[in-house]
């Protein structure tokens, strides 16, 4: 009997190497509609975009993307998410183990009445203290393990590092959005600074115009028309700065809270203006294949394919026999010293195997196939999805500094023909309509130049984001310990191997 308690959880081995259901393999790039090259011209080299921020050369910049990623509630909230997978990935690899647990106890037993000892007190009263008692001491080990025969136990731990795995990349991607859109914000904000300068500048020309209309009305070299005209133009050009304040202030609010600080906690610091960050003339886009491996969003959309595939083996592993093995060990004494006198123990194994359930077993397998599908289709919705976005940016790159081109040159054409109007109607070689005209355009050139640099800045953004910059893409994101210093956040460093999990 002692030699087959040996044998038979040795037996049992061979048997817990078999998992049913199919072993997942990871799409290539064809099979997901990638193609080799961008259908938009770009630089096929790969550059290293973890931090995409410094290429503006914008200290201001810098500081908010990183005060964001280790602030930002969002983030936060990801990185809660994250320890809660690392904590489902631990919960199942205990499964693969033996369960052990121990109990102990002590008894009292006495005699109340009988057998023992007695004594009379002075009113003559006599007392039985009971004496005959006895004690009793036990100790016990059990332990049970669920074999697993088919590769459920692993199955399940496969798919939990998987899910795993995958919000670690979504804790990426929020990082990756937090991100862009400090810096959106950041550019808006630069762009609307810029904005209103424009319009207080273009309100001192008018505060000019209308003066020099208002002496020549006086002068009776023309009529009220002018002095009217003057009058309605500055007061739609200051109509238009108090908008421009609310939607600045708008912004530098909501990089205050993308901060996880007060909406006004940058007014002061973003107050002193600064010229919209421009970025480097190139971006080198490589390969539509490196979005793959780029993109959180993607991978995340891959490792919940592969957890999706493990659960089918799950499911499969329901519809053949489970083996369990239980044992004990348990003395008895009634002194400490005496516990390893007697010592009992016993092993079972049990075989269940599901007989009839209805076709409930079987509709859990095609339940978690089509689940599959649905993660594979996300999957390859995900990819197109990402190489959507790069091209995007990439033409709304190109667009916006093709039209900060031409603005800079309408830029140049309108405030030369401003200067010449202005120089005439004071000498009174033309009307204060064409001037009107002349500086409706130049403020017009003015805020279409400001509005392309901020599209080619926000665009260069997108394209960094779409690429996939920001994150250390050599290696998955886990969480840090729930202790750790405020202000951390999930640093990158490898998950454990199947050979470790195991």
């Amino acid at each position: 009997m002692p030699r087959l308690r040996v044998l038979l959880p040795l037996a049992t081995l061979p048997l817990a190497a078999c998992s049913v259901g199919p072993n997942y393999r990871p799409a290539a790039p064809a099979e997901l509609g990638v193609p080799d090259q961008w259908s938009v011209p770009t630089a096929t080299t790969r550059e290293d975009l973890t931090r995409w921020w410094d290429r503006f050369d914008d200290p201001v910049l810098g500081q908010l993307v990183q005060q964001a990623a280790t602030a930002n509630t969002d983030i936060a909230q990801a990185v809660g998410r994250l320890r809660q997978a690392r904590e489902g990935l631990v919960q199942s690899r205990s499964s693969l183990f033996p369960t052990l647990s121990g109990s102990t106890g002590y008894q009292r037993n006495e005699n109340l009445r009988g057998g023992g000892r007695s004594f009379t007190l002075p009113d003559g009263t006599v007392v039985d203290t009971g004496g005959g008692g006895s004690n009793s001491y036990t100790l016990g080990l059990s332990a049970s393990y669920q074999v697993g025969i088919f590769g459920e136990i692993r199955r399940t731990v496969e798919a939990s590092r998987a899910q795993y795995e995958a919000s670690g990349y979504d804790y990426a991607s929020v990082l990756l959005s937090v991100e862009s859109e400090v810096a959106r914000n950041y550019v808006l904000a630069r762009a609307l600074q810029a904005q209103l300068a424009n319009a207080r500048s273009s309100l001192a020309l008018q505060d000019d115009n209308l003066e020099i209309a208002g002496f020549r009305v006086q002068a009776g070299l023309v009529s009220s028309l002018d002095a009217e005209q003057a009058r309605s133009q500055r007061a739609q050009t200051a109509a238009t700065i108090p908008q421009l304040e609310q939607q600045y202030n708008a912004a530098v609010a909501r990089i205050g809270v993308l901060t996880a600080q007060a909406p006004g906690a940058f007014k002061a610091q973003l107050e002193a203006p600064r010229p919209i960050p421009k970025g480097p003339d190139t971006v080198a886009a490589g390969i539509p294949a490196d979005t793959l491996r780029q993109r959180p969003d993607v991978r995340a959309a891959e490792r919940n394919l592969a957890a999706a595939t493990a659960q089918i083996g799950v499911a499969k592993a329901r519809l053949y026999p489970a083996l369990s093995i239980t044992g004990n060990i348990n003395t008895n004494a009634t002194s400490i010293g005496n516990l390893g006198d007697a010592i009992t123990g016993g092993l079972f194994a049990g075989l269940t195997q599901a007989i009839f359930n209805g076709g409930r077993l079987r509709s859990q397998v095609r339940s978690a196939e089509a689940a599959t599908d649905i993660a594979l289709a996300a999957y390859k919705g995900t990819v197109l999805l990402a190489l959507e976005d790069v091209e995007n940016a990439i033409v709304a790159l190109a667009s916006a500094r093709a039209r900060e081109r031409e603005f800079a040159i309408a830029y140049d054409a309108a405030n030369n023909s401003a200067i010449l109007s202005r120089s005439q109607y004071r000498s009174g070689l033309t009307d204060f309509t064409t001037l009107t005209q002349q500086e409706a355009a130049l403020l017009s050139a003015r805020n279409g130049l400001t509005q392309a640099r901020s599209d080619a800045a926000t665009a260069l953004i997108a394209l960094y984001v779409a690429l996939g910059g920001g994150w250390d893409a050599t290696r998955v994101p886990v969480a840090p310990p729930r202790d750790a210093p405020a202000g951390s956040t999930a640093a990158p460093v490898p998950v454990p191997t199947q050979t470790e999990a195991r």
